[in-house]
């Protein structure tokens, strides 16, 4: 009666301390309850009078524990909020990743089943002793709330106990009932559940579920499994008055279920790829590879998105059904890239007015943006506008921030000079993000919280790559998501092992992004584009291709030129000195290293190539721009080159001599030539050895080409272009690009290049395997250094230090480099050969440097010293010696024929050299 109600009332009033806390509720219906009233704190309750939000400081057995009283973390979020809210906002983060229902639900899913293994006793058991003792944290870990040492768990183990992660899978294995799953998409959510964080460090790694459920004992299991129900249950509760309905289903698994259940099941892998001779084996691998990173990459970035609440601010979130909106704040917004690029646009059509080149840039980029595309392609020959037309497809779909994304640095450095430049975009921030370089046009040096934030970011593929391959870069994946992306000389990947795969699974990840409603937010740009690569491989129809034609109707001379490779005098065309304005481009940095200390004292001329140190690349850089661009200096007569130069860089010259190579190498060279159309005619020689008219793979260069998976397309190329060109007449342009689609739909060509392809495949197979491994998780102090990744895509280097090498003198100072560089453990152990600099720093480094032993951990006594070299090396303070100077080898009496010297030449560097191959250039 309501005279009882009010004597309880006052009873209650009477006898209360300043902690209690008692809420009165009336049942109106079967469902529904109303809170009448509360004695003592109401701060103790919810808005509804329903949970208690206070905690025990008591000691208790998990099973004992009021839900209300289980959290995620220190902020203390309680469990069941988390989970819905991480599942909530990674559907939403979805959204933004693609267009596929399925995966917004799968997603949903995987953060609603993440953090359920937090349930378990000892996390729950250390979280209340952190709570107890008042540890709480403001800021989470990036890598998220796990066990540490700490009072009371100071003998804790990760050898004896399963993570939390680890124990989400298991419980998801024993209670997901399928429904409308899929077994891709129910793969995808186990691999997003258990690899959501990284694996702690043991000697005893952890592959399946029943060692899961070895580590975890009978009775909490049966707790788990209890209060996994119970949590899920009260996801299920907020799920439904959320959306108006229940997402969660269970199996019903008794506890003498759990082997049969588990048996046999393994846990997710990183990353899944297998060898095959069948291209579309390769291509079901990556739809599959695509969506296990994308919904890894929506639950990690909403964990830690929602970890970053206050407990009030996630459980107002909730209430107010505010997720969607907390997500829309998080995402880019538009800054005035669209102004700047109009602006710019406007430039153009100032300066040319009533042009016709401009014209043309309009209609292409018009096309680029049609909504019927999901990956646009712009096919347009050198000197035609690429950057300029990219710019203005990125106004027509309203582009928000532009990630601009190279094979290389110097195709970054490049842009740069471009987009920084008046002509261009000055007003907006241009920033350049590499592993060497990070700033933009409005500062110098870029702080870390300023990464990946300006206007157009210019980066290179592997900064992207990291965000599907490592678990600490994570975040790049859902910036490149989120923005619009260009990816400027993409034909580059399509022979390096590892990148085309890899590259392939972020084409297919844009693709997912894309509906017959949405206008394409990735555009790929190349004069050269490998149409076999971009249509079979890709999947990227031939409607999706627009090309526009070269403005530049100068005449090219081309002539083959055969040649003794083994001979490097005035009688290899490589190695002949040349007049003004030539660049010579060789396949590899060596030869162009070779020729130009042959004819340093003859010609007026640069190198230029990758093995130099940072500063010496950077000025040599500038000097190559200053020199050859439209207008340049015309300081320097000759460029002898790298493959380096080939692709994207606005330098020309009137005569090139280029070793022979496969189509797009030569299109791309060819592009440097009268690039500006400054001459009636421009000569290009192109040296062919002796292999290309056996067919045999003999001879250096062959074998080179063979190792790159490039042979075949090389010999199938040169023979198609003498075909064409067997008048020897002129040339435009316009024609060779002409032949070079004609040379992708000759059934005889494309058999060949598809051999190299599927090699090429294979080789990257293999690269993945070597250098993606689990990530690991590793605690690093504040003062920790980046050191050098173990493995890498593009090979495994260390950090060395050499000695000088004057060409002029011919001899070794006794003088090292300023600070270490970088090179290939290849080059360092020569291939894996028994005389190579790594052995000889074993015998006589702790000898040579005594003060270095200690530095290194290196003694007299100790064996392997190779090995802990290596392994040391990854740090720019302790590098491999691959070269001493003479005053230290006299301390040992000895002579190193092994050594790789830093080579100084007369005018500039030369750069990074192996003594013996400066010794056969001298005989």
């Amino acid at each position: 009666t309501q005279e009882g109600l009010e004597a309880v009332k006052k009873l209650l009033k009477q006898t209360a301390s300043k902690n209690t806390a008692v809420s009165c509720h009336q049942l109106k219906s079967r469902v529904r309850t109303e809170l009448l009233w509360v004695v003592g704190k109401r701060e103790r309750f919810n808005s509804e009078g329903v949970v208690a939000v206070n905690y025990t400081e008591q000691d208790k057995f998990i099973g004992e524990i009021d839900m209300s009283e289980i959290y995620a973390n220190t902020k203390k979020q309680p469990l069941d909020q988390h989970l819905f809210a991480v599942g909530v906002v990674a559907k939403e983060i979805m959204k933004t990743f693609v267009t596929d229902k399925q995966l917004h639900k799968a997603a949903f899913m995987a953060g609603c089943w993440h953090d359920i293994g937090k349930l378990e006793v000892h996390f729950q058991d250390w979280l209340n002793k952190e709570l107890k003792n008042k540890n709480l944290i403001t800021e989470l870990p990036e890598n998220g709330v796990h066990i540490e040492s700490s009072k009371g768990f100071l003998n804790f183990s990760w050898e004896k106990y399963p993570t939390h992660n680890e124990v989400s899978a298991f419980i998801y294995e024993l209670l997901i009932k399928d429904g409308d799953f899929g077994e891709d998409n129910k793969k995808a959510i186990k691999h997003a559940i258990y690899w959501h964080h990284a694996k702690p460090i043991r000697k005893d790694n952890i592959n399946s579920l029943m060692q899961i459920q070895d580590k975890l004992k009978d009775n909490d299991i049966k707790n788990l499994i209890s209060q996994s129900r119970l949590i899920l249950q009260k996801v299920n509760q907020f799920s439904s008055k959320y959306f108006d309905k229940e997402f969660i289903k269970f199996k019903q698994v008794q506890g003498a279920d759990f082997d049969s259940e588990i048996k046999g099941k393994k846990l997710a892998t990183y990353k899944t790829y297998e060898s095959s001779s069948n291209l579309s084996s390769y291509q079901i691998q990556i739809q599959d590879n695509t969506r296990e990173s994308l919904i890894r990459t929506a639950v990690i970035t909403s964990d830690r998105l929602v970890s970053s609440l206050t407990s009030n601010e996630l459980q107002n979130h909730i209430d107010n059904k505010g997720l969607e909106n907390f997500v829309k704040e998080q995402l880019i917004k538009e800054r005035g890239l669209n102004q700047h690029i109009k602006t710019c646009l406007d430039g153009f059509d100032e300066k040319y007015p009533n042009s016709e080149r401009n014209q043309q840039q309009t209609e292409v980029a018009e096309e680029l943006a049609d909504e019927e595309k999901e990956i646009a392609v712009l096919s347009g020959p050198a000197g035609c506008g690429k950057t300029k037309i990219a710019l203005e497809w990125a106004l027509n779909v309203s582009a928000k921030q532009i990630l601009w994304i190279c094979p290389r640095v110097a195709i970054c450095q490049s842009l740069f000079e471009d987009l920084a430049s008046g002509e261009y975009l000055p007003n907006a921030t241009i920033e350049i993000h590499t592993g060497e370089f990070k700033y933009s046009n409005k500062t110098t040096e870029l702080d870390a919280q300023d990464y990946f934030t300006g206007d157009i970011v210019l980066t290179t593929i592997d900064q992207i790559i990291n965000g599907i391959t490592t678990h600490r870069n994570i975040s790049t994946l859902t910036r490149f998501m989120n923005a619009t992306v260009v990816f400027d000389e993409f034909h580059e990947y399509a022979p390096m092992a590892g990148f085309n795969i890899l590259f392939a699974e972020l084409i297919k990840c844009k693709q997912l992004q894309q509906n017959e409603d949405t206008v394409p937010n990735t555009l790929l740009v190349s004069a050269t584009p490998n149409y076999y690569f971009v249509k079979e491989f890709l999947g990227i129809s031939a409607e999706e291709i627009e090309y526009i034609s070269s403005f530049n109707d100068k005449k090219y001379q081309i002539e083959f030129v055969d040649y003794d490779e083994t001979l490097e005098d005035e009688n290899n065309p490589l190695y002949r000195q040349v007049g003004k304005n030539s660049f010579v481009i060789s396949n590899t940095a060596t030869t162009a290293q070779k020729s130009f200390i042959d004819n340093q004292n003859q010609e007026n001329g640069l190198l230029t190539h990758s093995k130099f140190t940072p500063k010496d690349r950077a000025d040599i850089f500038s000097k190559v721009i200053d020199s050859f661009k439209e207008k340049g200096t015309h300081k320097f007569d000759v460029l002898r080159s790298g493959p380096i130069i080939q692709a994207a860089l606005n330098i020309s010259c009137e005569n090139m001599i280029s070793e022979m190579d496969i189509a797009e190498n030569i299109l791309q060279r060819i592009g440097r030539l009268n690039r500006f159309a400054e001459f009636d005619t421009a000569t290009l020689k192109i040296a062919l050895t002796k292999s290309i008219e056996t067919g045999k793979q003999t001879g250096k260069l062959a074998k080179f080409l063979a190792r790159n998976s490039q042979w075949q397309s090389t010999k199938v190329w040169i023979e198609f272009l003498q075909d064409k060109l067997s008048n020897n007449q002129e040339v435009v342009i316009s024609d060779l690009y002409k032949w070079y689609q004609e040379f992708y739909e000759n059934e005889n060509c494309i058999k060949m290049i598809e051999q190299d392809f599927i090699n090429s495949l294979k080789k990257s197979i293999e690269v993945i395997e070597n250098n993606i491994f689990e990530p690991k998780r590793i605690k690093l102090s504040k003062t920790s250094k980046i050191k050098l990744k173990k493995h890498s895509l593009r090979g495994n280097s260390r950090f060395v230090q050499m000695a000088i090498y004057d060409v002029k003198e011919q001899k070794v100072l006794d003088e090292y480099l300023k600070e270490p560089i970088t090179l290939g453990v290849n080059e360092i152990t020569n291939y894996g050969g028994d005389d190579n600099p790594l052995e000889f720093m074993g015998k006589k480094h702790h000898n040579i440097k005594k003060d270095d032993n200690k530095k290194y951990g290196v003694k007299k006594t100790t064996k392997f010293k190779t090995k802990l070299y290596l392994e040391k090396s990854r740090d720019p303070e302790t590098p491999i010696y691959v070269g001493y100077t003479p005053q230290d080898l006299e301390l040992v009496n000895a002579v190193e024929e092994t050594a790789i010297y830093y080579l100084q030449g007369v005018s500039q560097a030369i750069g990074v050299m192996a003594f013996s191959k400066l010794q056969d250039d001298k005989q």
